[in-house]
């Protein structure tokens, strides 16, 4: 299927590059010669997803302006870059931006794990903790006692039980944001959630908006819904949106859809602020783009941070913003419990379209919801959560930075994810390799579109105290493994850029 293009300009490259330069060279490192250092720079940026595949690049000309180098310099460059196939010209058209031939590529969710490895595999491939006890016994419990009126009718309710719809209409308009049960479709998670929303207006080839990086499965999910992805860089570390990048696509590719997660990014941890939460929906009203705001990790706050306002929140009509909600971020995965808040016509459209897919979500873990949020049960099951993911995030943190001291990232307040740099190695080799020494960890081009971010992998906050260590100290040795040219699949580069 055929790319949206974007384009760079040769200021905005210019800037990407200088941002580079306040990176540190490690010790020793010699100056490479000014063709070869713009040549890996713009290899980087696209590699980490900060310009995207397939967008064209300014002329030569117009860049060696930008940077005050001589146009030699910038030919050189483009040169090498198309030698090692990072970019792509035709005479007289311009050039764009690639990845090799035989770069990873983004692939499927990860296979489950053998039975033979289960007790000896450190798993850090899902972003999940296990259940907050004794809350779920006692929810579901509660669903139970609930459960037998219920049994008596044909337990088919496509938008969700009236109870649980009014319960999460009460807990937006508690937030400040005026809902009524109307404007709440309860799904079967937040993967059904967004899936139900790809189909009602991202139909086939219809071109979706997506942070870049972004939450792995849902990338997955609108591929193969056949639709167009356009990637959006994220602002550097921790700082949310790159708003300049924001209304360059939204103006210029008129996506039907943008998928974005404000609270606690999954995989950077990062939180959008207010005023990026309200340029984004005024960017996206005006575009006359839907934006999907997945709030699954909003209340896993792990600091003492002030939230913003919710994304809904600059647009409570919901003609705008539709917001994806879910049980199993914040309480346990396998509570397949999501919603959706949205203007009253679009839940109607939704739950009309829902008879030809799954139906309905399921009564007794409906009721098992309704249960936590109408006692206070919610709550101290979330806390808890906080409490478990702050312990094993801290933990991590401080083993990687003792195994793994060269290794770049920036620690969430939030979320359950951290972002991790891996000091220029190949985050599809580490993965391979970490299979090797008993490690499953998700290598960066999952989380990006068209093979970018392979020089990073996922540390998901989900093993603490002694095991964190032995994740790290298994994560320093398939790092090893790569460092020294082995591979799970036998020789392989050291390290994935030049």
């Amino acid at each position: 299927m055929a790319q949206w293009t974007s384009a760079v300009g040769a200021a905005q490259l210019a800037r990407l590059l200088k941002s580079q330069q306040d990176r540190p060279a490690g010790a020793g490192a010699r100056r490479p010669p000014a063709y070869r250092a713009l040549a890996d720079g713009v290899r980087l940026l696209v590699l980490e997803g900060r310009v995207p595949v397939a967008a064209r690049l300014p002329a030569e000309r117009e860049l060696a302006l930008s940077l005050s180098v001589s146009r030699t310099t910038v030919a050189a460059a483009y040169e090498a870059l198309r030698a090692e196939g990072f970019l792509e010209s035709r005479r007289g058209a311009g050039s764009w931006t690639a990845v090799p031939a035989g770069n990873p590529v983004p692939a499927r969710g990860l296979e489950p794990l053998p039975p033979e490895t289960l007790g000896s595999m450190i798993d850090l491939g899902c972003a999940a903790l296990p259940a907050p006890e004794p809350w779920l016994t006692r929810a579901v419990q509660g669903a139970l006692e609930e459960l037998p009126p219920y049994a008596h009718t044909h337990g088919d309710y496509p938008a969700g039980l009236p109870a649980l719809r009014a319960m999460i209409a009460e807990r937006y308009s508690a937030r400040g944001i005026p809902t009524m049960p109307e404007q709440i479709m309860v799904t079967t998670g937040a993967m059904g959630a967004i899936d139900a929303i790809c189909h009602l207006f991202g139909g086939r080839g219809e071109r979706i908006a997506v942070e870049s990086p972004s939450y792995a499965n849902i990338l997955q999910l609108m591929r193969e819904a056949g639709a167009r992805l356009v990637p959006v860089a994220m602002a550097d570390g921790l700082a949310g949106w790159d708003m300049d990048r924001w209304r360059q696509v939204l103006r210029d590719a008129a996506p039907r859809i943008a998928y974005v997660v404000a609270d606690f990014h999954n995989p950077t941890g990062a939180l959008a602020d207010d005023d990026q939460r309200r340029s984004l929906v005024e960017a996206a009203r005006s575009a006359g783009t839907v934006l999907v705001a997945d709030e699954t990790m909003s209340e896993l706050w792990l600091d003492d941070v002030r939230m913003p306002r919710p994304v809904c929140g600059f647009d409570p009509g919901g003609s705008t913003v539709i917001t994806v909600g879910s049980a199993s971020k914040a309480f346990w995965a396998g509570m397949r419990i999501g919603w959706v808040r949205a203007a009253p016509d679009v839940v109607r459209s939704l739950v009309a379209a829902r008879a030809y897919a799954d139906l309905g979500t399921p009564v007794l873990e409906q009721l098992a919801v309704n249960w936590l949020f109408s006692t206070g049960g919610w709550e101290q099951a979330v806390e808890l959560r906080r409490r478990q993911a702050r312990g094993n995030r801290d933990d991590l943190v401080a083993a990687v930075r003792r195994e793994l001291p060269e290794w770049e990232f920036a620690v969430p307040e939030g979320g359950l994810t951290l972002w991790v740099r891996a000091g220029g190695l190949s985050g599809s080799r580490l993965a391979e390799a970490g299979e090797r020494v008993g490690l499953r960890v998700p290598s960066g081009p999952r989380f990006g579109v068209d093979g970018a971010f392979e020089g990073y992998v996922r540390l998901p906050f989900t093993v603490g105290g002694a095991l964190a260590d032995e994740a790290a100290m298994r994560l320093a040795a398939a790092a090893r493994i790569v460092e020294s040219g082995g591979t799970a699949g036998g020789e392989g580069p050291r390290t994935f850029v030049a």
